[in-house]
């Protein structure tokens, strides 16, 4: 045992702290956590409100999805080790809409929905053949100009009545047609 006032010979160290830059995982790796673990995504609709805050206009990203076909989708991506909520949000809209979209992030990051995507038709309205993910879904204004960035090829600006059509959600892959419409009926504007 130490006396008081020198160190103790064998200093229990401190464990590492996690460092959110780390957190990227190799394809193979990402695959093997896959095959093993839900994942957590965001998901967010970006949106043009008026001085009241009501939802005026619906952004849509346009996408090249891994076969080849051109979808329609959401700002979506995962929270990394470490990575608060608010952090992988505003990572992934600027991400995807460019670095002066301005989102406003809800003071409080509690999301209009969760959804659980399921590599197995039928488990739920959600399908993501290449894992089982749970994503927070969330509204979020944008104030800046929106130049996608990343594999987005356009962003599109739509009514809320034209986002909520069932052409629009036609074109939307992995049940997102159905979290858009849940999102625009959560800000009370569901075509």
């Amino acid at each position: 045992m130490a006396s008081v006032g020198t160190p103790d010979p064998d200093p229990i160290p401190e464990p590492p702290r996690p460092d959110a830059s780390s957190s990227w995982l190799s394809d193979a790796e990402l695959e093997d956590v896959r095959r093993r673990l839900p994942l957590l995504y965001v998901e967010a609709v970006p949106v043009r409100v008026d001085g009241m805050g009501v939802v005026t206009s619906v952004g849509i990203l346009l996408r090249a999805n891994a076969q080849g076909s051109i979808t329609r989708t959401l700002v979506s991506g995962r929270v990394m080790f470490g990575e608060t909520l608010r952090d992988a949000l505003f990572r992934h809209l600027e991400k995807d809409l460019g670095p002066m979209a301005f989102p406003q992030l809800p003071p409080s990051p509690v999301p209009f929905s969760v959804a659980e995507y399921f590599p197995i038709p039928g488990l739920s309205a959600y399908i993501d053949e290449r894992q089982h993910a749970v994503s927070l879904a969330y509204v979020v204004p944008v104030t800046g100009t929106c130049e996608p960035r990343q594999d987005a090829l356009e962003l599109t600006w739509m009514t809320p009545a034209e986002a909520s059509s069932a052409a629009v959600h036609a074109e939307m892959e992995g049940g997102r047609g159905t979290l858009l419409r849940a999102a625009l009926a959560s800000v009370g504007v569901l075509g």
